[in-house]
Order: C-alpha cells, then structure tokens, then sequence
C-alpha cells in the first residue's frame, strides 16, 4: 500500500465527513422545521422518518446497491421508462459518482437521526420568545435568523459533532456499494485500513494508519467541539 493511497483516502475522508455531516444538518433542519409546523401527525410522521435509522447498515447498502444496479435496477427503470436514458448506467462503475451515491445512501440513512435531535431542540424553545417577536413585528424569516437559529445553535452544533465522528468512521456501506473502487475512488479510511490489516495482512502499517487517522479526526472535531462549548457559555 502506497503512502499516496492513504493520503489521498484520508484526505477523500476528510471531505466526505465534512460535506455529508454538513448537508446532513442543513437537510435535518429544514425537516424539523416542517415538522414544527404540523399540527397532526407528528408521532406518524416521526416514526416513518425513523425507518431508513432503523434499517442496518449493511441491509442498506444492500437496497442502495438493488436501486443502482446497472441490469433491473430500480432507477435505472424508471430512467429508462422515462426516457432520461437509452442504455442502463453504472453509477457505482463511475470514480465521480461512486463516492456521491456512498454520500447519497449516508444521507438518507442518517438525516432522520439528525432531523430528530434538532426538532427535540425546537421543541424546547420558549412559546414568549415568538409571542413577543410577533408583537415587535418580526416575521417567520426575522424569527428564524435572530431567535429560532441562535437558539438551537448548542443542539446544531452538538448534531454536527456527533455526524462528523459518525461519517469519519464509514465502512459498511464502503464495503457494500462500492469495496473502495473504481480505482480506489471511494477508498475511504475505515475500508483501507480494514484492507491492510485483514486482507494485505499488514497490521503494522494499519496501525499506523488508524493513529493518524485519529489525529485528522481529533483536529477536524476540536473546532466544532470549541464552537459547541461558546454556544452554550452564551446561553
């Protein structure tokens, strides 16, 4: 395994963890937000979105890998009936979109969780705060930015700390969807350390590779860790 392998996997990791955890709580906001607004069918609603949390990862990847399939996919179906396409296309074959559709399958199995813990923190904010906004004349874009938003922030950042360490340490759906390829374009971390040690059998070099591994980690979360803290200082 060459030094440029694993630099080039932690820094592909780095990305991910960093984009998807990002996304994730940008996309797990928006779903709290409409689910505040509900007035019926909050439990149904929660439970449904619980699902794709609920499922392994492993059965995951499994579907996600069913859906992608070149041959009898699903979306290959539909593009095809709908004429998007004329021939199947590999999605997982492709080094640009293999380590999308990994990002994709994380997503919808981890925004729920995120959706969730954010919409347990909406819920905890004071109905006087909004009461006397709307007295003051302030609007729902005003109530979200300088109320709703400053509010949260200790519960957003707290999501994005534990979506970040949850993304630096992928593996199943790595493992599934795509072993790493093509040409090592979705080799993420936790699957090229798994693969020094267990399958190159070099488990000096993969313990070199974790210890560095758990450096990036430490670094990439001390800030959002310090930003957490000053939240809640101000609060």
């Amino acid at each position: 395994m060459a030094d440029g392998a694993f630099t080039g996997g932690l820094i592909r990791t780095t990305v991910f963890a960093i984009v998807t955890a990002l996304v994730q709580v940008a996309l797990g906001l928006g779903i709290a937000l409409l689910m505040r607004q509900l007035t019926r069918g909050q439990n149904v609603i929660r439970t449904l979105i619980l699902l794709p949390l609920l499922t392994p990862p492993v059965m995951a990847a499994v579907v996600w890998k069913l859906v992608l399939a070149p041959n009898g996919g699903l979306l290959n179906s539909i593009l095809l009936q709908l004429g998007i396409v004329q021939e199947p296309i590999s999605l997982l074959g492709s080094p640009f979109w293999a380590i999308v559709m990994v990002a994709i399958a994380d997503s919808w199995q981890w925004t729920p969780f995120v959706a969730l813990i954010i919409y347990a923190g909406l819920l905890a904010l004071p109905e006087s705060v909004y009461e006397a906004a709307q007295i003051d004349g302030a609007g729902p874009w005003r109530g979200f930015c300088h109320i709703t938003f400053p509010m949260i922030m200790p519960a957003l950042m707290s999501v994005l700390l534990i979506k970040l360490i949850i993304s630096f340490k992928i593996f199943d759906l790595v493992y599934v969807l795509t072993s790493g390829g093509p040409a090592d374009s979705s080799m993420l971390s936790g699957f090229l350390i798994f693969r020094t040690a267990l399958r190159e059998f070099n488990v000096g070099y993969a313990a070199a590779q974790t210890l560095l591994f758990v450096i990036v980690v430490t670094i990439v979360t001390i800030p959002v860790t310090i930003i957490r803290k000053r939240t809640r200082w101000e609060q």
